[in-house]
């Protein structure tokens, strides 16, 4: 055997193979973002059809998140029985069924049913792809395959929001819906070309075949045996997580801080825009063209400012970021809601609008976006890391869902102007909240993060 994984290290094109396995697994966040945009330009037309309320139109689009939360709580135990690969096929199935399920409802009430089993598949695409990226991908280069995973997701949403334009003339909404099944039928096909995940395949104790494997991606024998050496080390340290979080009070420490990001991230209101932008652009006076093209012109702007904080994150650190971030999101919604308070009536006046509230999609997109995924990673010690990831990620979206339920009965009962005052307020208690709370934990290692959580330092100071 160890002959011919020497003979496979000497023949193989690593750098082209580990590329590729990379951006196949991170097209599990194109999914996540083709569902996140998709609905946002359907939801005008599936209320006209079905003639329902927005009460119910908020169960339509929030009831994804509640699937992707229960996907997320199960995707845990599925990727450590199934493994890495059988979990994202397992999520490529349900994605194309939950997708043709969508298109082809013959009610609101089955439509609810139909986006629960997207976000299932939604739920453990999220949480799988990224540790199937962290598993695979060479120390290296593994912080940029990661972050391809998080640009995938915008790309997604941007393409869920171009496609939504060019059936909004129809008013096709089951179009909308049903055509991202057929990038899932992409994305199932190409998982059956993936290796496992050597670090899986060692836990189930299939050495030979983690050896392959290893031997393919790397293409040096004697990286293969130092990484295999690695995660020997690796998985003497168990997880227990549950039994930790009970017992130590740094672990729970660290875990609520990652619930309080992970609240943090959706309570700046961006999955309001990305779920309702064209709602919110009618009541800035547009007609259904002008709303899908200013729709599809958040997401060219979602992508475009995500590549800001690739570009800065290890140079300025993650709390500089985060306060210019959350201060231009609270200055770019405090703004749209004055517009929309004082009455937006000349074309001069809908242009500024729309500048500010892309202003605000920039600091999401440059700093919550990314970074808090980052720091919820960061701040968890090895032993708790797979239950403190688990928890925070099970938190995102079940806030997510919150915000996807409530924004429309929020615009009814108080109005747009404080609907939109209460986000920027909301972001401008999270520099506050970033000052006293959140690590700066750039150039520092886990261990030294993990030495000085459960030394009992203050969270702020964790990474000093």
């Amino acid at each position: 055997m160890d002959a011919v994984v020497t003979q496979k290290a000497e023949t193989a094109h690593p750098r082209a193979a580990i590329v590729t396995t990379c951006i196949l697994a991170a097209l599990a966040g194109l999914m996540f973002g083709l569902d996140i945009g998709v609905i946002s330009g359907a939801t005008q037309f599936i209320q006209s059809d079905f003639r329902v309320s927005d009460r119910m139109i908020e169960w339509i689009v929030s009831s994804m998140m509640a699937g992707a939360a229960v996907g997320a709580l199960g995707a845990g135990w599925m990727s450590a029985v199934l493994g890495r690969k059988r979990s994202l096929i397992l999520a490529g199935l349900l994605f194309i069924v939950g997708s043709l399920f969508c298109a082809f409802a013959p009610s609101a009430s089955i439509l609810i049913v139909a986006r629960f089993v997207l976000g299932l598949a939604i739920g453990v695409a999220t949480f799988t792809a990224p540790l199937y990226l962290a598993e695979v991908a060479p120390e290296k280069i593994r912080g940029a395959m990661i972050s391809t995973y998080q640009l995938m997701i915008t790309t997604g949403i941007l393409l869920a929001f171009l496609s939504d334009t060019a059936f909004s003339a129809s008013g096709s909404w089951r179009w909308m819906l049903g055509v991202i099944a057929a990038p899932g039928v992409l994305f199932l096909l190409g998982l059956f070309f993936l290796p496992d995940s050597p670090r899986w395949l060692m836990m189930r104790g299939r050495r030979d075949d983690a050896k392959v494997v290893l031997a393919k991606l790397r293409g040096d024998t004697a990286v293969v045996e130092k990484e295999m050496a690695d995660i020997d080390e690796q998985l003497k340290t168990p997880q227990h997580g549950w039994s930790m979080f009970r017992e130590n009070r740094n672990f729970r420490r660290s875990v609520g801080l990652g619930v309080l990001l992970q609240a943090m991230q959706q309570f700046t209101g961006m999955n309001v825009v990305m779920y309702y932008a064209p709602r919110i652009f009618k009541d800035m006076g547009y007609d259904t063209h002008a709303q899908m093209w200013f729709t599809a012109a958040v997401g060219l702007t979602n992508v475009l400012a995500t590549l800001i904080a690739f570009a800065f994150v290890d140079r300025l650190g993650r709390k500089p970021i985060l306060y210019a971030g959350f201060a231009i999101m609270a200055v770019g919604l405090g703004v749209v809601g004055t517009m929309m308070g004082l009455g937006i009536s000349s074309r001069g006046e809908q242009f500024f609008t729309v500048g500010m509230l892309l202003l605000f999609i920039v600091g999401f997109a440059m700093s919550a976006g990314p970074l808090i995924w980052t720091l919820c990673s960061e701040v968890q010690p090895l032993k708790g890391r797979d239950f403190g990831i688990a928890v925070s990620t099970f938190t995102n979206w079940v806030t997510n869902m919150i915000v996807g339920a409530t924004f429309l009965t929020l615009l009814s009962g108080i109005g747009n102007a404080p609907t939109f005052w209460l986000y920027a307020a909301l972001n401008a208690v999270f520099i506050a909240i970033t000052f006293w709370l959140v690590p700066e934990t750039k150039n520092v290692t886990l261990e030294q993060i993990e030495r000085n959580l459960m030394s009992g330092k203050p969270l702020r100071r964790i990474g000093q």
